[in-house]
């Protein structure tokens, strides 16, 4: 696997007032709606920098019994890091191989139409998302 890094992702408890301080305190522009994603239970919303193409994803729970409703809880903040893969299934193979545990297999992406995620997770707990190359953020 070649790593890019594509986004960070950072839970946070309101997307919009969350992307609202990215904009004002560093710069950032919104460049996505907010997007549900009902299978990752999860408001999601991209921003950009001014000078770096590494997109900050902010991730959000759809409601109490969210995947992300417990990290939010604890204070949200750094939640992954995704990477951008030309073989999703044979990064996941390799990974695997590497030691990592997959957390969720390939699945549809709300926020990447027409394309597939999958969540691993190392010994240093930080949970990677992989996300298939193609058009869109």
């Amino acid at each position: 696997m070649q790593p890019l890094l594509h986004h960070v992702g950072i839970a946070v408890p309101d997307v919009a007032a969350a992307a609202d301080d990215y904009v004002n305190r560093f710069g950032y522009r919104v460049c996505s709606a907010v997007i549900h994603d009902p299978v990752q239970t999860a408001y999601v919303q991209f921003l950009e920098g001014a000078t770096s193409h590494t997109l900050i994803e902010l991730v959000a729970p759809d409601g109490p019994e969210s995947k992300l409703a417990g990290a939010v809880r604890k204070g949200g903040g750094l939640n992954h890091l995704c990477y951008l893969t030309d073989d999703i299934e044979a990064d996941c193979a390799a990974l695997r191989a590497a030691k990592m545990f997959v957390l969720q297999s390939p699945v549809a992406a709300a926020a990447f139409p027409g394309r597939r995620i999958a969540w691993l997770m190392g010994a240093d707990g930080i949970p990677i998302e992989l996300v298939e190359r193609g058009g869109g953020l």
